[in-house]
């Protein structure tokens, strides 16, 4: 069969030269735009972050405000010596209770090096401990080859 032409109009090429530089100009456009796109996503990411830190730090200090308006109050303070330093008023007995040891068969808890519960022992004595331990290591006399 042949085909059937209209006279006067030529075959014409699927893609003109008008329409080959229009997909590279707009090719061009969408590669040039890629790279800020993405970085301007990115940017997004990082300032929400950054937000969340922030949010983060605001939150942190208005705990530290709190805690020292606790410390403010002299009520509160002498609590914290009773408990942490084991302090007394007068007139009072101050004692402190010790766990029995646990049985050999048993996992210890957290114990310093003597054996003992880190619980039943004051801060001041880990504390001497270690200045004579200190003292123990720079008495001992230097090895010679």
């Amino acid at each position: 069969m042949a085909k059937w032409r209209i006279p006067g109009l030529a075959a014409r090429p699927r893609f003109t030269s008008r329409a080959t530089v229009l997909v590279l100009v707009l090719c061009s456009l969408v590669a040039i735009l890629v790279y800020p796109a993405r970085q301007y996503i990115a940017q997004r990411g990082e300032i929400a972050d950054q937000r969340a830190k922030a949010e983060h730090a605001h939150q942190q200090v208005d705990e530290l405000r709190r805690a020292r308006a606790r410390w403010q109050d002299p009520e509160y303070v002498k609590a914290q010596a009773r408990e942490r330093l084991h302090y007394a008023l007068p007139g009072e007995i101050p004692f402190v209770s010790v766990a029995p040891p646990p049985a050999p068969g048993d996992k210890q808890s957290a114990s310093d090096a003597t054996g003992h519960p880190k619980a039943a022992r004051p801060w001041y004595s880990s504390f001497w401990d270690s200045v004579d331990a200190a003292d123990t290591a720079l008495a001992a006399p230097p090895a010679v080859p």
